[in-house]
């Protein structure tokens, strides 16, 4: 069974973060990054500040639907990992 990850964007063109879930991390941050994904197509480039794995895709969606839900959950899961990102954010 695959392992299922939140992960945490944010734009470098205006800041912005977004949130999602997935199997596979390195494509789908390559799919926010090439324009495929249309939330995100118009934010590019975009920085992978973070992730939290889970051990299936139940938890992940639960996980992520929690976070987007509630404004303090969201805000302590971006302070979570902006305060570590600085210059070692990544675009894999």
């Amino acid at each position: 069974m695959p392992e299922y990850i939140v992960y945490l964007l944010q734009s470098k063109k205006d800041g912005m973060y977004y949130i999602g879930q997935t199997a596979n991390l390195e494509q789908r941050v390559k799919a926010h990054n090439s324009g495929e994904v249309k939330s995100t197509r118009h934010r590019r480039p975009l920085v992978l500040l973070g992730c939290q794995s889970f051990p299936n895709r139940e938890e992940a969606r639960y996980f992520e639907f929690q976070v987007k839900r509630h404004s303090d959950k969201k805000a302590r899961f971006i302070a979570q990992f902006a305060r570590l990102s600085g210059p070692e954010a990544r675009t894999p």
